[in-house]
């Protein structure tokens, strides 16, 4: 096995876009789930990186969006996912958390050939960052309950191609190695 990094993806997050009504009720489900595959990450000691969209936000940085997403609708979902002193957090722009985006370097320079993707959405944000990371010879894991959805079916879909496609590893969190 590998060297591995934890992705967090887009958990920092305000829940004021249009489909958030949609996605909270997944997220709750899966909160649990990220905390504690992030804890036992910590624990290994795995890098653990949060690469989160800046919702438009050009001249933000990692402070800022925390500081938003703890003051928007669902400071709930957001406070046991927050990072820690020792957490990465690359800013994103798009679906991808490879597109335009450090995270290529930064996995090369601790030595990473191998992520555990978690957050949210599974059938966006999730998928496209595990193709970008299968074109890049990266091994995926995806656990299946700590990844967030807007729709069930297509979140089903996603994870099936992830499998099929990618030879993303799917698996619950609870039972990913490290």
């Amino acid at each position: 096995m590998g060297k591995r990094a934890v992705v967090v993806i887009d958990m920092i997050n305000s829940y004021g876009h249009p489909d958030a009504d949609l996605l909270v009720p997944s997220v709750t489900r899966t909160v649990h789930a990220m905390v504690e595959l992030i804890r036992r990450a910590r624990e290994h000691p795995v890098p653990v990186i949060y690469v989160n969209d800046n919702f438009g936000e050009w001249r933000s940085h990692h402070g800022e969006i925390v500081d938003q997403a703890l003051a928007g609708a669902h400071p709930e979902l957001v406070e046991p996912l927050l990072p820690d002193d020792a957490s990465l957090f690359v800013v994103k722009a798009r679906h991808s958390v490879f597109y335009e985006t450090p995270l290529p370097y930064l996995l090369d320079q601790l030595g990473v050939d191998h992520i555990v993707l978690c957050g949210q959405v599974t059938e966006q944000c999730v998928l496209y960052s595990a193709l970008d990371a299968h074109i890049r010879y990266l091994g995926v894991t995806v656990p299946e309950d700590a990844v967030a959805h807007i729709h069930p079916d297509l979140a089903e879909a996603a994870l099936t191609m992830m499998r099929r496609n990618m030879g993303a590893d799917i698996r619950t969190a609870d039972t990913v190695e490290f």
